[in-house]
């Protein structure tokens, strides 16, 4: 339902907002010298490292080395459209770290696979 959150011009939209956000305190700021203006300013500047941490962790928790290493979930044949889906969504949703301590055959995993190939065939909006 909320897949739009995990789309990268999301997230660029967010960053956008914030920086909009913060440039519009910071010259009321200067303007007025109210407080009110700088707690925004501390507000919007914790909610965007709130926000938007979990999606840089999940593009830098893979160095380049390791994902041309990882096994794809297709096997040999890393050129179809599935396949590619899949390959990102476990770069957003794992870091390394955790992609290797995960317990491949287990019901959790299994659910998140079958889900992201729902989501990676669904084409439609919901």
């Amino acid at each position: 339902m909320f897949d739009f959150l995990d789309s990268d011009w999301f997230n660029i939209t967010l960053q956008v907002g914030f920086v909009i956000a913060l440039v519009y305190d910071i010259k009321k700021y200067k303007e007025t010298q109210e407080f009110k203006y700088m707690v925004n300013i501390f507000t919007t500047i914790g909610f965007a490292i709130w926000m938007l941490y979990p999606y840089y962790t999940s593009y830098t928790g893979w160095q380049e080395e390791q994902k041309k290493v990882m096994i794809t979930h297709c096997g040999d044949t890393n050129s179809t459209k599935l396949c590619k889906c899949i390959d990102e969504a476990t770069f957003k949703s794992y870091t390394y770290e955790e992609y290797i301590a995960l317990d491949k055959r287990g019901s959790e995993y299994t659910k998140w696979l079958d889900d992201t190939k729902e989501d990676c065939l669904d084409d439609g909006w919901f």
